[in-house]
């Protein structure tokens, strides 16, 4: 892993009242990870737009895992019943391509581009 995890920022939590003025609606589609204490490096919040970043973690936490191959939506879907990492990835409004990745005990997951990782 890169020196940028040593520099994460922590975000709101997602039941916080800013996240939720958001996104009201979208705050009432099933949850299937719980993401723990949410984290983004400092490439994330310089190159990604918060909003983007609210909803890809909305996204995230509901179970679409954005834009991975099919093998690894599998291994996502397979790390959701036996406990292991999960990855997404997405694109911002910009084109700008990002990473959330929930760590295996759910105690933390991070908003990092991939070449921070």
């Amino acid at each position: 892993m890169s020196a940028a995890f040593n520099n994460l920022t922590r975000l709101p939590a997602p039941d916080g009242t800013t996240f939720r003025s958001l996104f009201t609606e979208e705050m009432t589609m099933t949850t299937r990870l719980q993401l723990g204490s949410t984290y983004a490096t400092p490439g994330a919040i310089a190159s990604l737009h918060p909003e983007d970043m609210s909803r890809a973690l909305l996204r995230h936490a509901s179970g679409d895992w954005g834009d991975v191959p099919p093998e690894d939506r599998e291994e996502n879907e397979l790390s959701l019943k036996e406990g292991f990492r999960i990855l997404s990835s997405y694109t911002d409004r910009n084109g700008t391509r990002f990473w959330i990745i929930t760590e295996a005990d759910r105690s933390a997951t991070t908003i990092l581009l991939p070449d921070e990782y």
